[in-house]
């Protein structure tokens, strides 16, 4: 009995032993977490998991678990982030943002379902997340996005990319052959010892300088000269001062918070980093920073309280001796997410990457410009520019047309990857042929534009009948004509509003002959009967607006049968049939003195085209399809000539209608 209690207290000793060390354990990890090093409190957490079993422990699993789920979201890990809130949620955790964040990472892996039924349960607890609501209308959108329209055109920059991760170009001012970008590939720097950054799990970033060779080809980066790279992690620069100014972001272990500097050229190198002051308070973290094209004002990101919650956008003015008073970028901008990586492309124009807008997943990049009222309208530039992924980091070259961004699409690792865009310049332009009534090109007919912006262009078709006119890139209804003499003129109108892109609209014109007989297509009527069908429709509308087209001429409207039947029941029948097209048009609003109709019976049969000929191999141009002609062929091929005998036809009688 004496050994049995002995035993007892031994182990009761053990396991009190073992809850301290839990205890210990779990406030290391959560020191961590709350300095924001991520990588380092997951992996203590991870370690932690493995002995907190049984019930007992089942509310502080789920506290873990939640926890390593906002370590993996911050880590862009959304795989693992969404594992270990689903394993949380089954240990009841109570934390209301879990749901946020489990919809959010279940939004960047491609599970939509789900990640709307965790916004819905995370708005149900907190009902004015603008952060939910734009999340939930992401589900939503996801696919339309993902299809929407965008002008870049992307390709990865092999040439600035390793094995590491490499991210977030910086052009210098009005030289778009030289880059700085930031890496945490291994270098003459850290070589020795890499160290691994509590943050993020990988090591320290560096700068890094590329320039363009005499033959266009980008030289392999190099450390930045000068004494800007340290033990510490620098990267995200920006350039002023016509390039002979840097200020890039520095986080190290001896600050509270991450901190903007800058540095002058001196020669061929940089001079020691000094600190840019935006804030008395040194435990607010700033950085990205981001300078206007004439140096005018700084943009950068920040969690400093006085936003809306995670960091946000803020801007300051340049002052003669420092900067002023930050200004955040408001509510158009910044969300309960996180607002980083600015870039102002011009003074209303300004881009940036964000979790909290409504995207595609992760961080997305978006464009905002402000309107007269100074009204910030925020835009998503969509695919192929934004993924699932995290896509952040865009800077454009001096003219606008080129750039890069950076991404960790498709990167196991969640790796940094530069890539470099093309956003070519819109052009807008229509062509088309100009043919008669048979297919046959019509040359040199005089093509005129006019549009609604006061543009009149008016061109002559090549002798092929095509033609193709410049349009101005912009919202304009146009008016068209296309002329020649011995034909109709002919019209036709579009707009260029909603326009997204370079397009070419096409149009070709077919000009009907003023002197021969031009039949109408697609005029149709019941057996035996003159009633027009209503597969008539878009023929009789083409000889409405032929006669709209040339409000000077009148028209004879002619009506013929095929050989079967008696003369008399034919003129008959085709007359009625003359007349009700002639009806048609009047009742369109066509003067009626400009039609007449008639009806010809079988008295008028077809003379065979060059065109026909060419379809109906049995036929030879010139020949007339009387009754003698088409008894003489077998029975399908009469069938093919009263078919061509059974048409409605129309013959310009006077081109001065109303003219004097």
């Amino acid at each position: 009995m004496k050994y049995l209690r002995i035993f007892i207290l031994f182990l009761a000793g053990c396991m009190l032993l073992n809850g301290c060390s839990l205890k210990k354990q779990l406030k290391k990890a959560d020191l961590r977490y709350e300095n924001g090093e991520y990588y380092a409190a997951v992996g203590k957490y991870k370690r932690l998991q493995g002995r907190l079993k049984g019930k007992k422990n089942r509310t502080l699993k789920g506290e873990v678990n939640y926890k390593m789920g906002i370590c993996y979201f911050k880590l862009s890990d959304y795989t693992r982030a969404q594992k270990a809130f689903l394993t949380a949620q089954k240990m009841k955790c109570t934390e209301d943002d879990m749901y946020l964040y489990l919809g959010k990472s279940q939004l960047a892996i491609g599970k939509f379902k789900d990640a709307k039924t965790n916004f819905n349960l995370y708005l149900a607890r907190v009902p004015d997340s603008r952060e939910a609501r734009e999340g939930l209308e992401s589900t939503t959108m996801v696919a339309l996005m993902n299809k929407g329209f965008t002008r870049f055109t992307i390709e990865e920059m092999k040439e600035f990319n390793s094995r590491s991760g490499s991210s977030c170009v910086a052009q210098f001012a009005g030289d778009d052959n030289t880059v700085v970008f930031t890496s945490n590939r291994s270098n003459n720097l850290n070589k020795k010892k890499v160290k691994i950054n509590d943050v993020n799990g990988k090591p320290d970033n560096d700068m890094y300088i590329s320039k363009k060779n005499k033959s266009g080809k980008w030289e392999k980066p190099a450390t930045l000269e000068g004494s800007i790279n340290t033990a510490d992690d620098e990267g995200i620069a920006t350039f002023g001062n016509e390039g002979r100014e840097i200020l890039f972001t520095i986080c190290s272990p001896d600050r509270e918070a991450g901190q903007i500097f800058k540095s002058q050229r001196n020669g061929t190198e940089w001079t020691d980093p000094t600190e840019v002051k935006l804030f008395d308070d040194s435990t607010i973290t700033v950085g990205h920073p981001a300078l206007s094209r004439d140096g005018n004002r700084l943009y950068f990101a920040s969690d400093c309280n006085r936003g809306f919650g995670g960091k946000d956008l803020w801007v300051v003015e340049k002052l003669d001796n420092g900067w002023g008073i930050p200004e955040n970028l408001g509510e158009d901008i910044n969300t309960e997410g996180d607002e980083m990586f600015p870039y102002e492309l011009n003074d209303t124009t300004l881009y940036f990457a964000s979790n909290g807008h409504i995207g595609l997943g992760g961080l997305d990049l978006y464009v905002a410009i402000k309107d007269t009222a100074g009204k910030w309208q925020v835009s998503n530039l969509l695919a192929p520019v934004n993924s699932s992924w995290d896509d952040f980091g865009i800077t454009f070259n001096s003219d606008g047309s080129e750039g890069f961004f950076s991404s960790n699409r498709n990167q196991r690792k969640q790796d940094d990857k530069i890539y470099h865009f093309h956003y070519p310049p819109l052009s807008y332009d229509i062509a088309g042929i100009i043919t008669d009534e048979n297919g046959e090109a019509i040359g040199e007919a005089t093509v005129m534009i006019v549009g609604d912006n006061g543009d009149i262009v008016k061109t002559r078709a090549r002798k092929d009948g095509s033609y193709k006119i410049i349009l101005k890139t912009e919202a304009v209804n146009y008016v068209m004509g296309a002329s020649k003499r011995g034909y109709l003129n002919s019209s036709y109108k579009f707009n260029t509003k909603g326009v997204q892109g370079s397009k070419t609209w096409e149009h070709s014109f077919v000009l009907a002959s003023v002197t021969k007989s031009v039949k109408m297509d697609n005029i149709f009527y019941e057996f035996g009967k003159w009633t027009l069908t209503p597969e008539s429709e878009n023929g009789l509308q083409g000889l409405v607006k032929i006669l709209t087209d040339n409000p000077n001429i009148t028209i004879e409207l002619s009506s013929h049968t095929d050989m079967v039947g008696t003369d008399v029941v034919n003129d008959e029948l085709s007359q009625k049939r003359a007349q009700s097209v002639v009806d048609y048009l009047i009742k369109a609003g066509i003067d009626k003195d400009r039609l007449t109709a008639v009806g010809y019976g079988k008295r008028r049969p077809v003379v065979v085209s060059a065109d026909q000929a060419k379809k109906y191999r049995f036929l030879k141009e010139g020949d007339e399809l009387t009754p003698e002609f088409v008894e003489k062929l077998t029975a399908e091929q009469q069938e093919i000539c009263n078919t061509l005998n059974r048409r409605t036809e129309f013959k310009v009688l006077k081109t001065t209608y109303k003219l004097y």
